[in-house]
Parts: C-alpha cells; sequence; structure tokens
C-alpha cells in the first residue's frame, strides 16, 4: 500500500475529487458561500470526454454558476429539439423544447466536451476554487466511518495529505468511493455498450432543426445512433445496442460500426458525403447506480453515484444536477455542523426519482415504444412526453404518460421493471466499465 510516513499535511473545508462537470459545479457553488475548497483532477485539460449533448434543464443550475454569459458566448451549436426515426425510416415531428416552454431555457447547446469543462473549470476558478490537475488521488482517508480527507500525489511525485471536513467523490465512472465501498450495482436491464466516431461535412438540417439531437433506430431493431451536430462542421454519431450483440463474436469496432450504419440507411445517407476524422470509440456497460450517495463525511456525484444510458441525453443534466443537489446539502450541513450521512445524503431520494423516472422512458424505448405512434394516440400528452425530454424529472407531474403508454401494449406485454439500485448490493462491483481510444486518438 502506501508509505506510512509522515507527509505534508494542509487543511480546508472541502476537497473534490474529479474536475468535471458535477466537481466543476459542486465545488463552484460551495465556494461561492465562503467555504475554502480544493479540486484535484487527475488530467490535464483540456481533454477528451463524451456527452456532448445538453437538455434545457442544465440551465438552471449553469445559471447558479454564472456559466449562461459564457455559454452564449460560446461556438457551441444551439439545441432546440430532439427528433426521433423510425426502423423503417419514418420521422417523427421534431420535440421542439420551446414549444412547450416558452422560455430561454428551452434553447441549450451541443457541446465539445473538452472546450465546455474546461470552460467549467476555470469558470470554478473564478469563484475561489482551488483546482488542481495532473494530481493523482491515491486514497481517501477515514476515522472509522467518517471520510476526513484523502491523500493525493503530486506530478513531482511528492505524496500529500490533505485534511477536510468533506470529501465531494466526483471520480467519475472510475467510482473511487463506489469501488472501495463495493456500492455499485449494474442495472439488469439496460447492460449496453456504443461505438461511435466523428465526421466532417456530414448532413446537418438547417434553421432550428440544424442542432436537433437525432435518434435513429437501425433496422433490425437491435439498436439505435445518435446524431449530435457539433461546431466547426463536425457531427458526433454512435450506435448504441446490447452489450453481446455489439460486443461479441463480430470483428473489430470499425468492421462493426460499418455494419450497423448499413442497417440505418438513415445515418448512411446522411454520412455518405462525409470524411471520417478519428477512429472509432467504445464503452461498455452504461447503466449503474451506488446504493448509496453519501456517508460520513463524504458525498457522491455525476458519474461517480451513478450513468444511465445515453439515449435521452441527461448525463450532463444528472452530473450538474447531483453535483447542485449535494452542494446545497454540503453547505447546509457546514452551517450546522453536521456532516453525517443523514444530512450530506438527504437528497439522495430526489435525484433517485428522477432517474427512475427518465430509466421508465428509456425502458419503454427499448421495448418498442415509439414517439410518433403515442402523440398520434395523445396529442394532449405532447407536453408531458416533451417535459421529459427537457428532463423535468423531478416532479410527478410527468408521471401521467405511462398508464396511457401501457395502454398501447400489446397483449401480454409488461410495463419496464422498475429497478432500485439500493436492493441488490450483491452485484456491486463485478463488471468493468471500458472506454477503448483508436490508437491513441483522440479527437
Amino acid at each position: 500500500m502506501f508509505n506510512d510516513a509522515p507527509q505534508m499535511v494542509s487543511e480546508t473545508d472541502v476537497v473534490v475529487i474529479g474536475g468535471g462537470p458535477a466537481g466543476a459545479t459542486a465545488s463552484t457553488l460551495i465556494a461561492q458561500k465562503g467555504y475554502k475548497v480544493q479540486l484535484f483532477e487527475r488530467e490535464k485539460f483540456p481533454r477528451f470526454h463524451i456527452g456532448e449533448s445538453m437538455i434545457p434543464e442544465t440551465y438552471w443550475v449553469l445559471e447558479r454558476l454564472n456559466m449562461l454569459p459564457k455559454m452564449r458566448a460560446s461556438n457551441f451549436v444551439h439545441k432546440h429539439s430532439v427528433q426521433f426515426v423510425s426502423a423503417n425510416g419514418r420521422q417523427s415531428a421534431p420535440f421542439y423544447f420551446a414549444d412547450n416552454k416558452p422560455h430561454e431555457c428551452s434553447q441549450t447547446w451541443q457541446v465539445v466536451r473538452s472546450e465546455f469543462d474546461l470552460m467549467m473549470l476555470n469558470n470554478a476558478r473564478e469563484h475561489g476554487v482551488e483546482a488542481h490537475e495532473g494530481v493523482r488521488v491515491l486514497d481517501v482517508l477515514f476515522d472509522g466511518e467518517r471520510a476526513t480527507g484523502i491523500r493525493i500525489q503530486e506530478p513531482d511525485g511528492q505524496v500529500r495529505q490533505i485534511n477536510a471536513k468533506v470529501v465531494v467523490d466526483a471520480s467519475g465512472q472510475s467510482g473511487l468511493l463506489m469501488n472501495r465501498m463495493k456500492t455499485r450495482v449494474w442495472d439488469p436491464q439496460l447492460n449496453k455498450g456504443a461505438i461511435w466516431t466523428y465526421w466532417e461535412g456530414a448532413y446537418r438540417d438547417t434553421g432550428r432543426d440544424e442542432g436537433a439531437t437525432v435518434v435513429l433506430q437501425t433496422e433490425n431493431k437491435q439498436g439505435w445512433f445518435w446524431y449530435i451536430p457539433l461546431h466547426d462542421n463536425r457531427v458526433s454519431v454512435g450506435v448504441v445496442a446490447p452489450f453481446d450483440y455489439l460486443f461479441k463474436g463480430r470483428g473489430t469496432h470499425e468492421e462493426v460500426y460499418k455494419e450497423e450504419v448499413e442497417r440505418c440507411p438513415a445515418v448512411r445517407d446522411r454520412v455518405s458525403n462525409a470524411r471520417q476524422i478519428t477512429g472509432h470509440f467504445a464503452t461498455r456497460d452504461y447503466s449503474y447506480r451506488s446504493t448509496k450517495v453519501a456517508g460520513d463525511g463524504y458525498v457522491l456525484i455525476g458519474d461517480a453515484f451513478g450513468f444511465l444510458d445515453p439515449l435521452y441525453s441527461s448525463g450532463m443534466l444528472l452530473a450538474l444536477k447531483s453535483g447542485e443537489m449535494a452542494a446545497d446539502a454540503v453547505v447546509e450541513g457546514l452551517q450546522m455542523n453536521d456532516v453525517s450521512e443523514a444530512q450530506l445524503g438527504k437528497w439522495g431520494p430526489a435525484i433517485n426519482q428522477g432517474i427512475d423516472r427518465m430509466r421508465r422512458l428509456v425502458c419503454e424505448y427499448y421495448e418498442g415504444f415509439n414517439f410518433g405512434g403515442f402523440v398520434r394516440n395523445f396529442p394532449d400528452l405532447r407536453g408531458k412526453v416533451t417535459d421529459l425530454l427537457i428532463g423535468d424529472l423531478f416532479t410527478d407531474k410527468v408521471d401521467v404518460v405511462w398508464e396511457p403508454m401501457e395502454s398501447l401494449y400489446p397483449e401480454g406485454k409488461e410495463s419496464p421493471k422498475p429497478w432500485n439500485s439500493g436492493t441488490d448490493p450483491a452485484v456491486a462491483a463485478t463488471k468493468h466499465h471500458e472506454m477503448v481510444f483508436p490508437d491513441g486518438q483522440k479527437p
């Protein structure tokens, strides 16, 4: 293990492990309240990351972070809607966010994560966060069950100890504390994987539709493609399908990707005159959650708490929202001198309920739900479906859609089974998430 010899020791109010959107959000909001926050990021920014599409509900967190002026001044493509294309090529009408919620928040962005994440980290610094890059967090320190700080290794190899009242784990899908506590549980129904690449000069809609996310189902209905327009004339195009179907008994990532493009003529046509500008990337085992969001002196946020299948681009919302909710609980706890699990994790039921709503919509899609058909049958519920796609997950007003969905089921079909990540700790940490970069390439 690690050398037990005395190390350099410093003190702070809060340490944050990881400088991605969740960590940057939490650290900024805590620092805004006057607390001393130190953030430690393993990599040097800018760095590549997938997850480029935002949904409108991120607006309210970005507003609290004072990020909106930066977003408006950026080159990021404006996103006004999402559209679905069925296996037979039939397109739904676009779900325009502003038609349902006429407010500035209904225009969001398609971001290049290397640029966006650096903007977020620098914004945290502007709000007083002491952010360090290229620093490895070796361990979280505990006094019994209570987290008391971290041990880090500087780029020059020096090991230091930072004592803190609260440790915020935003370490991403590596899940530092989740793995230590063995609280990661993989979703039993959403065992998916993805292969993607980037194109230059691919087809783009115009006007209001230029920045729309398009979800396109393959002809054999085994998988679907995301189609996300980015600035600099780039488009992110990836296929998602069951893990075994996508990765077992087939060829290279490039070969599988080409086969799946052929199975989706709508994608094939969109990239037919484009130039592929990167190799192929792959990631596996998408959906998981921790059985707990917090413990005494520590809290888990973003991908370090959980991740949901990317079908509806909810990843960035869940990162920012969990960072916001946790930050509020941490600030309140510091004000009351209460950093217990009950205090730091009081937002857990709300975030889980929101994830459960989006997960239900994901499962419905994989089990045959058709957006166009649903709206034709229930035109009065178009707004509620749009609410879900906007990311309005933390209210029960959207729950009116589930019973009408079930009324369209074929005979014998049951509704998707709910999944409570806290009920099955026996399978925690039994799988490995992997992202494969082609020949060292990063877009």
